[in-house]
């Protein structure tokens, strides 16, 4: 259960430094996670960002202070982070759906957001489909890009669009290859989606990548490198991204909280894709997390 007691901590630290803390960097630290495992965690287990729980608490407390006549609006705008009465005014109006001074003026209703309280029920049912398997240390290869915790979810698969449009879709009708798309054909770039959390500043890196099995890099190309250890392959199948966003709810509700064995050992995360179509209902993809075991 320690997974899930960090997610407690997590929210415990964040009521407890409401008005100062700086975001999922600065809780991650606090409670010893990788901030990228832990807004992933934090969003299946609560259906907030970690950013988007923060925000979401200040604006009520602001509320509860606009109508108890504790403060004016300037000032709760200024106590609860934002620059400016009008950027407070509007991040109000959005989540609360009235004006500040509509609730000063005790003539609008505000929305509750209490701090939440995270529970796991073990239930009966299908099991997993994951292996634990050892693998030497192996490169990587593609194409990477830099994004930011918040927005994540929205913005990667608008990088695969670009990638596969630019890069790899061209390559089905041509003939004679540049050395950077014998490269993509050769190491099958797109057979990876990889999370990397080691740069810090609210953001990670993330590769669509293939197999690094030559020497010379082409201009525009990453390579990185894992080292020997243990990963917990999980098996999805399914028409995507369902069926991996599934098999990804699941690791984070039910395998970390309840698993007495392994804990996450490395910052990253791959995804695995098949070559098959990818929205047939048997279409086969994966998710694997590097662990260890608990000492």
């Amino acid at each position: 259960m320690e997974w899930l007691e960090s997610i407690r901590k997590s929210i415990k630290y964040i009521e407890n430094n409401l008005l100062t803390v700086s975001g999922v960097e600065e809780v991650a630290k606090a409670v010893y996670m990788s901030p990228y495992y832990l807004q992933n965690g934090f969003k299946v287990m609560t259906g907030y960002s970690v950013a988007e729980y923060i925000r979401n608490r200040r604006l009520y407390l602001a509320a509860l202070d606009l109508r108890a006549n504790k403060c004016r609006v300037i000032d709760a705008a200024l106590n609860y982070g934002y620059d400016s009465p009008d950027s407070f005014t509007k991040a109000f109006v959005r989540f609360h759906g009235v004006t500040p001074k509509q609730v000063k003026n005790n003539s609008g209703v505000i929305r509750v957001f209490l701090p939440l309280k995270i529970t796991v029920s073990i239930q009966g049912g299908a099991e997993m489909d994951v292996i634990i398997e050892k693998m030497s240390g192996f490169k990587v290869v593609g194409y990477e890009k830099r994004f930011g915790f918040e927005n994540a979810y929205e913005d990667i698969p608008k990088f695969w669009d670009d990638v596969y449009q630019t890069k790899i879709a061209p390559l089905y009708t041509k003939e004679n290859l540049t050395n950077e798309e014998g490269v993509i054909v050769k190491s099958k770039i797109g057979v990876y989606g990889v999370n990397i959390d080691d740069i810090g500043n609210g953001k990670f890196r993330y590769l669509i990548a293939g197999e690094m099995n030559f020497d010379n890099v082409p201009k525009g190309m990453t390579v990185y490198e894992f080292p020997d250890m243990e990963w917990a392959k999980f098996k999805c199948v399914g028409p995507m991204p369902g069926a991996l966003q599934s098999v990804n709810t699941k690791i984070f509700e039910d395998w970390l909280p309840n698993n007495s064995e392994y804990e996450i050992a490395f910052p990253a995360s791959i995804e695995w894709y098949s070559s098959d179509d990818m929205m047939s209902s048997d279409y086969e993809s994966g998710i694997w997390i590097p662990i260890k075991r608990k000492s």
